[in-house]
């Protein structure tokens, strides 16, 4: 006779066996989908939910809680059971503890308490996400659960990190194009052209860090043989002093124009910039003006480092002025320089970007050997100095990267009759 015990038996193992194939064929289909709507680039919050419906509904997760990296911060980005109040708590300074699969043990946390396991996610040694899974039955394979789980939130939790990343590389990308473009404008800005006569000659060198910044310097030729110079350095880096350099560029030329004495010249860019900034950006600034054949210059400088003057072998600084401008309505004092020039005479004005090259050893550029080289080279032309200053730089720094923007702007006057006009 047939024993029917054994194949009642037998036919329940099969019934099994066909509810566990059918589940896995299940899981492996929902894989699919999940992996099919990575490709078709599917939204974070549609894989979120794609994931826990997966969860809930094919592996029969009755707790769940995901906490998916955001920033610096730990959202909560899909859960399963899990009260909202509970949600709502931080557990941010938990979390790093837990650095692999773990069983979770006995604790007073009222959020942790819900959950059995611990699932860590990892993207290049950073942790990504962590998923607290809670609510086995008894008779559950918790362990192919569980390997199960593990699998499908990798797959989730780098295909949103990996389009993080990519939305990351997008923007930078984009704000490499804009610092591009922002670069070749303010370039634009700057005078590329210099005079060169037989009574004057500009030279310079400029060198944004940051391929734009805050430097800035400009000349205005007048008909009747008179020219005027400027340096400038504007509060902080970037686009914000790049923005700021720019409309004070279009306010230099502006008023200059005016023909108004140097000093209402100052203080109506003072009242420009104070407008614009509301006191709280601030711009050095150095401007001189020299008539052909006059034998002096006028100058102020707004709170700048001060140019050197050498003629005749004689050296002095340039210091007479005001404050820096921008920080007051009104400049509180204001002082016409003047300096008197010999046959032959070279101004050196720069920004502290200079002065803040450091060397291999450790040392800033020193002003006094600065002021030696223009004492040593008065009597070559601007260029010819320019071109030495930019060897004597290139050799101090060594290896060391340009620590701030620098400008260095150089006039070399002729003051000899053949000069004259």
């Amino acid at each position: 006779m047939p024993d029917y015990s054994e194949l009642k038996q037998n036919l329940t193992t099969l019934e099994s066996l066909e509810r566990e194939l059918n589940l896995k064929q299940l899981q492996i289909n929902r894989l699919l989908n999940i992996t099919q709507a990575i490709n078709n680039n599917v939204s974070a919050d549609g894989l979120f939910n794609m994931y826990k419906s997966f969860l809930s509904w094919e592996i029969g997760i009755k707790r769940m809680a995901l906490y998916f990296k955001e920033d610096e911060e730990w959202p909560c980005a899909a859960s399963i059971g899990i009260d909202d109040q509970l949600l709502k708590m931080d557990i941010r300074d938990t979390l790093p503890r837990y650095t692999r699969l773990n069983n979770l043990e006995a604790t007073e946390h009222p959020l942790l308490r819900q959950f059995e396991v611990v699932i860590p996610v990892r993207h290049k040694e950073d942790p990504i996400a962590y998923v607290f899974i809670g609510g086995f039955d008894a008779d559950d394979d918790m362990y192919s659960k569980v390997q199960f789980i593990t699998a499908i939130t990798n797959v989730i939790a780098v295909a949103i990190e990996n389009k993080r990343l990519f939305k990351k590389q997008l923007e930078q990308e984009g704000f490499k194009r804009e610092m591009e473009l922002a670069s070749e404008i303010q370039r634009m800005l700057i005078p590329k052209k210099l005079p060169s006569t037989e009574a004057y000659e500009l030279s310079s060198i400029y060198k944004p860090q940051l391929g734009i910044g805050g430097d800035y310097f400009d000349f205005v030729e007048f008909e009747n043989g008179k020219i005027v110079f400027a340096i400038g350095d504007v509060s902080g880096k970037g686009i914000g002093a790049a923005l700021l350099m720019a409309n004070f560029q279009a306010n230099f030329q502006t008023l200059i124009n005016k023909r108004s004495s140097l000093e209402d010249f100052v203080r109506d860019l003072n009242h420009s910039v104070h407008q614009i900034t509301k006191g709280d950006r601030f711009i050095t600034f150095f401007v001189a003006e020299y008539e052909v054949g006059s034998g002096y210059i006028r100058y102020i400088n707004a709170g700048h480092n001060p140019p050197v003057l050498v003629s005749n072998g004689n050296m002095s600084l340039l210091t007479k002025g005001c404050t820096l401008l921008g920080p007051f309505e009104k400049l509180p004092f204001l002082e016409l320089g003047t300096a008197v020039i010999g046959e032959e005479a070279i101004i050196l004005s720069y920004t502290d970007g200079l002065t803040d090259l450091i060397n291999d050893s450790g040392e800033n550029f020193d002003e006094q050997y600065l002021f030696e080289l223009a004492r040593q080279g008065y009597q070559l032309s601007a260029s010819t100095f320019r071109d030495r200053l930019m060897q004597e730089i290139q050799q101090f720094k060594g290896q060391q990267a340009y620590p701030d923007d620098i400008t260095i702007l150089t006039c070399k006057i002729y003051n000899r009759p053949s000069a004259l006009v």
